[in-house]
């Protein structure tokens, strides 16, 4: 890497010694660091050994020529940036060596300030591909699927969904309900798609009424409406070559649907008020909370849209049916509020984690990480304990989810009612652990014998869970 936008490693290849010492010289004196080499050999060697920015060999070497050089460079070390030198340049040879992959193609004499502009420019190029390289690796870490948390058997069957689908042009609908990471799992698959360094545009479906959300979409032309003073180019256009994201697309209205339809099947659309006909290559990525089959059976939901948008669905399942990634989500949200803070937090106690194990989770991941933010911002100490949760979660979640159950049975009742809670806790365990027993165990903090006799004692087996 450049030591500066103006610094960076060399290699000088070339045979004729005293011009590779002179120039050698010269390019040290402009503060870059510069080795040298007399053969083709000799120089891929020195290449081999360490990643220089930039190389500027003669074309004509005792071993090899530096064309050579080039086709080797090109496949072993592309980010190098390789500069050519000839005593016989014609325009002929200096086209084919850009064509090769050469930066640029000098003649000598060497001119001391045409070789400090080129190695410049090269080293420019090099620091531009390397923060394009650098981005792209933190849009992967950040939306990638990398940054989807979790082991549970669910969602690793999620996780395997993902893959296979992602670099096809399949349309895709995730179901989940709010706060379950719907939008995360969508920039996952555009990140992981062929489509990654084209647009991903998101569509929050339920947050614009029914006129504005089509304009929205499909863009207008100017005095479509009262207030369209302008053409508008809509999502859809905006999303061409890459991946639209639909959220909450139960909300959709009628009309609204018929449109949504025609371009999941003929890929075109029209402005509002416009007459033109837009062609558009996109990736349809879809999410709803609601349970669109009931939607279409009471008339609310088309079903032929249905039907289309049905294609691979992904369920993203809320977090009180994955309790044993609590811990892991946890550690996650942690490292990255103690990087926004800088607060010397080192983790979480025991007891703040069965707290968290045993809160039902209404508002899903996103109350989650909320509540690990405002852990990190109100902790006193380097370990969050059950203070520094919020008073919900504190609470003795088993009673208070069945409260208004218990207030209306008799004291002799007391032990059937308290027994129905414990028996929910221990089906969701199992589920969260895909019926490993250890692991449930592990879970609830009870020991693998104890769990055996309470599913003895509640009549849970694993034959009912493969009838279910």
């Amino acid at each position: 890497m450049p030591q500066a936008s103006n610094q960076g490693s060399l290699l000088v290849v070339d045979d004729d010694r005293p011009l590779l010492e002179a120039m050698a010289d010269y390019l040290r004196s402009l503060g870059h660091r510069t080795e040298t080499a007399s053969t083709c050999d000799e120089a891929i060697a020195r290449m081999k050994e360490y990643p220089f920015d930039a190389v500027i060999c003669d074309v004509n070497l005792p071993d090899k020529d530096g064309f050579e050089l080039l086709e080797w460079a090109t496949q072993a070390v592309p980010d190098t940036q390789v500069i050519l030198l000839t005593g016989f340049g014609t325009i002929d040879s200096a086209v084919e060596a850009i064509r090769l992959g050469a930066f640029d193609y000098l003649t000598k004499p060497i001119i001391d300030d045409e070789l400090n502009f080129s190695i410049r420019r090269a080293l420019g190029q090099r620091q531009i591909v390397s923060e394009n390289k650098n981005l792209r690796e933190q849009l992967h870490q950040r939306f990638g699927l990398g940054n989807i948390v979790g082991h549970d058997y669910r969602m690793l069957k999620m996780f395997d969904l993902i893959e296979s689908v992602a670099d096809t042009r399949t349309t895709v609908l995730v179901l989940g309900e709010s706060g379950t990471g719907k939008t995360m799992t969508a920039r996952a698959i555009h990140q992981m798609s062929n489509r990654r360094d084209k647009p991903f545009v998101e569509v929050a479906c339920g947050a614009l009424p029914d006129s504005l959300l089509e304009s929205e979409l499909f863009g207008h032309v100017a005095g479509s409406f009262t207030g369209a003073t302008h053409d508008k180019m809509g999502k859809f256009l905006q999303a061409s070559g890459g991946t639209i994201f639909l959220d909450e697309i139960g909300t959709s209205s009628a009309n609204l649907q018929v449109k949504l339809l025609r371009v999941l099947q003929d890929r075109e659309f029209e402005p509002v008020g416009g007459n033109k006909t837009h062609k558009v290559d996109v990736r349809m990525i879809l999410a709803t909370n609601l349970d669109l089959e009931e939607a279409v059976r009471k008339g609310e939901f088309r079903q032929d849209l249905y039907y289309r948008i049905n294609v691979v669905t992904l369920t993203q399942p809320p977090l009180r049916e994955r309790m044993s990634d609590i811990p892991l989500l946890a550690d996650h949200y942690l490292k990255d509020f103690i990087e926004q803070t800088g607060k010397h937090v080192t983790g979480f106690s025991h007891q703040a984690i069965e707290l968290m194990q045993r809160y039902r989770w209404p508002g899903n991941v996103r109350e989650l990480v909320n509540v690990i933010e405002r852990a990190v911002v109100l902790s006193k100490s380097p370990v969050i304990g059950p203070n520094d949760l919020p008073e919900a979660l504190r609470r003795d979640d088993p009673l208070s989810d069945f409260g208004g159950r218990l207030s209306n049975v008799g004291g002799n009742n007391l032990k059937s009612a308290l027994a129905t809670p414990e028996r929910q806790l221990i089906l969701d365990a199992l589920e969260s652990n895909g019926w490993n027993r250890q692991g449930t165990a592990d879970t609830l903090g009870i020991n693998r014998t104890t769990l055996y006799k309470k599913m003895k004692k509640y009549g849970i087996s694993f034959e009912q869970q493969l009838m279910s």
